[in-house]
């Protein structure tokens, strides 16, 4: 029997169900080998090389795979159709030890019993060109993010992180409320005028004022609101122009990953990765009430293309579900925005029979919402245009001119099935009435009915939300499809943005960060650069750059800018260093300054500008006197022989007096300690050495009967402390009954 390699178990069973037992399918559960999460991981020394390692859970995987992969006719690998899914697949053939020439790789865009059996008709080869465009991002980002974010935390704070395209994002988020912070507003006056025909034949209609003098004008404060007003009471109003045409509204198109995440926000409230997790479902496949079925093509896509066998399955469904009239004379066509890996479609359902209404019955509402959205928009991109007949009317006072404009639908069109926004939200905008104007010619005099003045004032432009964001990214070309939620969650996760409503705003933290590697890292801080590295990653998987190039070409300066970054705010001193006798700077860290060796990386050595502080603790390994250091969870004690000798203890502001018992290990003091909780405890003061510890004060005596710790409970019981052991030396004294006064002596 053949073997299928799919990362998802959850894709691993729907496609198994589709090939009704013929296959044996396996998920490999994403990558099965990665980078390092604590070291580098890249090779300064070696062209940028990746040292790949596998974790005990991956290696667990590897072995259950090689297994399968041994007793199989043949091995299939079945992984996304994107860059992360063709280095899934590499990584497996490398360590399976699969043909690297033979055509064992299969991909389908989406998971349909007709598309995973001609994926199995036409395997290929690995495309290392994709591996390779894979490998360099995942390169790239390793370096920046790995170092950017190390130098983060030694500057600013603990638990920050940096990315290539994360940082420049949140620098996006920090000059939007920049821009909000310094935007002043500025006064304005609307003036809007209801008028109707002098024989009050026709219903009123309202129109807006436009120009002054031919010019366009609006009011800028009251005196010339006023003036408006003036005019209005003795010139008469006359109808000027009138304009009478057909408005066509194209269909929009298929829905991308950002589309998708962004009409999803606006008519859901959903956020980027909630959406991403829902779609996520629907390609790989989820259990039903009809069984385990996969809803949607593949969701990862900046391509608005539709292949020529679903468009023609679109276009017989809308002729017979709603006429010949709703198929466009042509098919409809979009082009994708420009850099858009094409290799697979827009998002659309996989099978038009299943209906939105149908899928209701199986889904939860989230996951019908979704379903509905993708459909819906689907199935409208191949439809034909909607109609308007549209009347424009310019109505003339004086100097002044008003504007009226109003449609009414001739035909649906595509606006029978899909609603990009609601109708009023789209009157609102534009100003244009849902209903015609009145019948109206030009010279016709008009009856004011009423003039209606409004003093605004302009805003500020809006903060991000996840659909705007992911929107501008889109637009600016930073990121790609599969990093935009990922991003989105980082930001929030990070703690660089709080949510108010469904608005990002930036904390204090992200404004340290954003301005420090805007100082030192211009480049990497660059939309334009950003955007530029993006289409490099592009040239590398068309085949055009070796990926090693290109991330030769960007690191030495950056390395430039990470050791100029480093040593900010350095100060030479006349201190020479202990150990070699190089002089020492001075640096500011995160917990303040500290003096280290100019001899760096041959000489390591570091002091606290602290250490003055010398305590009268003596290390329990070496005997010197410990110094008083400051950490991330404040003051601590350290040997003054590091790296020598790494012995640390708490430290305590009262010295002896949180020395309350004594060790029955050893016989040293033991110290009264406060856990995380804030729960009191004890523990030897000859910690590391020994690592004695109670709950209660231990006596420094032994159990006579388990040969375990005697220790005074708080009520002043005198107890064994093992568990299991009943031995007391002195019972607890018994508290007083409630309403029973105790004689004098008891």
């Amino acid at each position: 029997m053949d073997l299928i390699i799919v990362e998802s178990p959850s894709k691993a069973q729907t496609i198994s169900k589709y090939l009704k037992g013929q296959y044996k399918v396996d998920a490999s559960k994403g990558h099965i080998r990665d980078l390092p999460e604590r070291t580098l991981g890249v090779s300064l020394k070696n062209n940028f090389e990746p040292k790949y390692v596998t974790t005990a859970a991956q290696e667990a995987v590897i072995k259950r795979l090689s297994e399968e992969a041994k007793k199989a006719d043949k091995v299939y690998l079945a992984t996304d159709p994107d860059r992360e899914g063709e280095a899934i697949s590499w990584h497996l053939q490398t360590v399976l030890g699969m043909d690297e020439a033979a055509p064992n790789r299969i991909e389908f865009n989406e998971i349909s019993p007709a598309a995973v059996r001609r994926a199995l008709e036409h395997p290929r080869v690995i495309n290392y060109n994709l591996v390779d465009a894979q490998q360099a991002r995942r390169g790239l980002d390793r370096l920046v993010g790995y170092k950017l974010s190390r130098l983060l935390n030694n500057k600013i704070q603990s638990g920050l992180s940096a990315g290539r395209v994360q940082s420049v994002v949140l620098k996006l988020v920090v000059e939007r409320e920049r821009e909000i912070a310094a935007f002043k507003p500025e006064e304005y006056w609307t003036i809007t005028a209801e008028v109707q025909d002098a024989d009050r034949k026709f219903s009123s209609f309202r129109a807006s004022l436009e120009k002054k003098k031919g010019k366009k004008f609006r009011p800028a404060n009251k005196e010339q609101a006023d003036e408006v007003l003036s005019a209005a009471k003795t010139a008469p109003f006359v109808v000027g122009t009138v304009k009478k045409s057909v408005a066509k509204s194209h269909a929009p198109a298929p829905f991308t990953t950002s589309t998708l995440q962004q009409d999803a926000s606006n008519k859901f409230g959903m956020s980027s990765p909630e959406t991403m997790l829902v779609a996520q479902h629907l390609y790989e496949g989820m259990d039903t009430a009809e069984g385990h079925i996969a809803f949607v093509t593949y969701i990862r896509t900046d391509s608005t293309r539709v292949s020529a066998e679903a468009q023609q399955r679109a276009l017989a469904y809308i002729r017979e579900r709603y006429g010949e009239e709703y198929c466009p004379a042509k098919p409809n066509y979009y082009a994708s925005k420009k850099g858009a890996q094409d290799a697979h479609e827009a998002i659309r359902p996989i099978d038009l029979n299943m209906t939105p209404d149908r899928a209701k019955k199986l889904l939860d509402k989230k996951h019908a919402n979704v379903y509905r959205l993708i459909y819906e928009r689907f199935v409208a991109s191949q439809m034909s245009e909607a109609r308007y007949n549209s009347m424009q009317v310019e109505v003339l006072c004086g100097e002044y001119a008003y504007k009226a404009a109003g449609r009414s639908l001739l035909f649906p069109g595509f606006t029978a099935v899909y609603q990009e926004t609601r109708k009023e939200d789209k009157e609102d905008e534009e100003g244009i009435s849902s209903k015609l104007l009145p019948p109206v010619q030009e010279g016709d005099g008009l009856d004011l009915v009423k003039i209606t003045p409004e003093q605004k004032f302009t805003k500020p432009p809006q903060r991000y939300t996840d659909a705007s964001l992911i929107k501008l990214m889109e637009e600016k070309g930073i990121g790609r499809p599969s990093t935009f939620s990922t991003i989105v969650s980082v930001l929030n996760k990070r703690k660089y943005v709080v949510k108010e409503g469904k608005y990002m705003v930036p904390t204090a933290v992200a404004y340290k960060v954003t301005d420090f590697l805007e100082e030192f890292f211009k480049d990497v801080m660059d939309v334009g650069f950003t955007a530029d590295m993006e289409e490099k990653l592009d040239d590398i998987e068309n085949g055009g750059k070796d990926w090693h190039a290109i991330v030769g070409e960007f690191y030495p300066g950056f390395a430039d800018h990470l050791k100029a970054a480093q040593n900010a705010g350095d100060e030479p001193t006349d201190i020479i260093c202990s150990k070699c006798g190089h002089p020492m700077v001075r640096k500011i860290g995160k917990y303040g300054k500290y003096l280290a060796c100019t001899n760096y990386p041959q000489c390591s050595n570091i002091v606290s500008e602290g250490e003055a502080e010398i305590s009268e603790v003596r290390c329990p390994k070496c005997g010197a006197n410990m110094v008083v250091k400051s950490g991330k969870f404040g003051k601590f004690l350290a040997c003054p022989n590091y790296p020598e000798c790494k012995c640390t203890l708490p430290y305590v502001e009262n010295g002896e007096a949180d020395l309350v018992g004594v060790c029955p290990e050893c016989g040293r003091p033991t110290r009264r300690m406060k856990s995380k909780s804030g729960k009191i405890y004890y523990s030897c003061s000859g910690y590391p050495a020994c690592k004695f510890m109670s709950w209660d004060i231990p006596t420094g005596k032994k159990c006579p009967q388990c040969g375990g710790a005697i220790v005074q409970t708080e009520r002043g019981a005198v107890r064994c402390a093992a568990k299991g052991c009943n031995y007391v030396e002195k019972a607890a004294p018994m508290p007083a009954k409630k309403g029973v006064k105790q004689k004098k002596g008891e």
